[in-house]
């Protein structure tokens, strides 16, 4: 069928080999104007698949919820579309996104499968952990959620506290949820999941994992492996996670999202979002992905890569252009490098996740609040003249300059 519709495959090794040749060669010059590749069809989900062990059947592409707030109509319109996996948290927009989906899936429940998650500490309770589940179920207006996450995380001690598998047994056979697993897109990542394979603790995991991070990327695009990704063994964690029977979903695919940027350069039948999951989806350890959705728009863009399992000859230039505008900027998920670069105690890749969402995501309410939780944040930035952390990024971001920017806007956004 060569790469002429949903189902395509490009072989990666092949893509890459054809994308070093074409791709590095077009600079930043921009494409034709982007067409759908099925825009005579009204975009559908094209892939239905089969979730590890459980057994659960979700479409290749999730909605995620991080960002809804009330607009039961886009999860509405989305069903209709085919999407029928829905992911949120208890945390997203401080619970609305939970009560938004409950009232938009009633009469529907049994046609969907919906994902939550909760920040289990390495000292919470049983009951604590069951508060928080039945505050869900309350919002999420169901008696089961068939996902619970423990969520973000990037410490293991929150996996080594005997309370989180107790609570997880008797919340199962009491019914309220189905399946557990992990979330996270931290530097500790692998070990966490690690720890969690080696005590049977999960059946899927929810990860960060985009063309950015797939060494065989960046060693065609650099011709040397200076900015391979810093989770190199994420693949080998998931590869045994698909063997385990484990069921693997990724998140954070548009590695960074900056689409509007990427628009004067989509053209062939192909958006700069379709190229990315096309090629997480072209990966043999994914099942499916979740990604922030916040309108129709992005429901029949993103729709768009649904049904192909590989990536497409059009998507290299797309992806290579991204490299080259936001690699300069963009801290990449699970690195972790610059951890200890800071005498004072900065949370650098915290602070620049935030400055992410405030310069990439567009989303200045997301980057306040959660710069908000960081306490101090950058402030010893301002006036740090040692700059201790300048050649700490394995990437070459310049820390100092992006810690600082990242203060001045978020904090003033914060005290506005």
């Amino acid at each position: 069928m060569g790469d002429s519709g949903p189902g395509s495959r490009l072989d990666r090794r092949e893509f890459l080999r054809r994308g070093a040749v074409t791709g590095m060669g077009l600079g930043l010059l921009p494409l034709a104007p982007a067409r759908s590749a099925t825009e005579a069809e009204p975009p559908r989900v094209r892939r239905r698949v089969r979730l590890g062990r459980t057994g659960l059947e979700l479409p290749d592409i999730g909605f995620g919820g991080s960002r809804l707030q009330d607009d039961e109509d886009l999860v509405r319109y989305a069903l209709d579309r085919g999407i029928t996996h829905f992911d949120t948290a208890e945390g997203y927009t401080g619970g609305a996104s939970e009560v938004t989906i409950g009232r938009a899936l009633q009469g529907a429940r049994d046609r969907v499968t919906i994902a939550s998650k909760v920040k289990a500490g390495a000292n919470d309770s049983r009951a604590r952990l069951m508060a928080a589940l039945e505050g869900s179920l309350q919002r999420l207006r169901t008696d089961h959620i068939d996902l619970y996450f423990n969520h973000a995380v990037n410490d293991a001690e929150r996996l080594k506290n005997p309370e989180w598998p107790e609570f997880v047994t008797r919340a199962r056979q009491q019914g309220k949820i189905r399946f557990a697993g992990l979330s996270g897109h931290g530097g500790r990542l692998v070990e966490c999941l690690d720890y969690a394979l080696d005590h049977d603790q999960i059946d899927v995991m929810l990860v960060a994992y985009n063309f950015g991070q797939d060494p065989r990327f960046f060693a065609k695009l650099t011709r040397s492996f200076d900015f391979v990704a810093r989770q190199p063994e994420l693949p080998r964690v998931m590869a045994r996670a698909r063997r385990k029977g484990v069921g693997v979903i990724a998140m954070k695919t548009l590695r960074g999202g900056r689409l509007n940027d990427m628009r004067p350069y989509e053209g062939g039948g192909a958006t700069f979002a379709q190229a990315a999951f096309r090629w997480v989806l072209g990966g043999p350890d994914v099942d499916s992905l979740v990604v922030t959705i916040r309108s129709r728009a992005m429901v029949d863009e993103y729709l768009g890569a649904s049904g192909w399992e590989g990536p497409r000859r059009a998507d290299w230039p797309l992806l290579a252009r991204y490299e080259q505008i936001a690699g300069a900027t963009q801290c990449r998920y699970g690195c972790g490098d610059c951890a200890d670069a800071c005498p004072r105690g900065v949370p650098i890749a915290e602070v620049l996740r935030t400055h992410m969402y405030a310069r990439d995501y567009r989303d200045p309410d997301l980057a306040q609040g959660e710069y908000a939780l960081l306490g101090a944040g950058a402030a010893p930035c301002l006036e740090c003249a040692s700059r201790p952390c300048t050649r700490a990024c394995p990437h070459g971001l310049a820390i100092p300059r992006l810690t600082a920017d990242a203060h001045r806007s978020l904090a003033r956004l914060r005290t506005a």
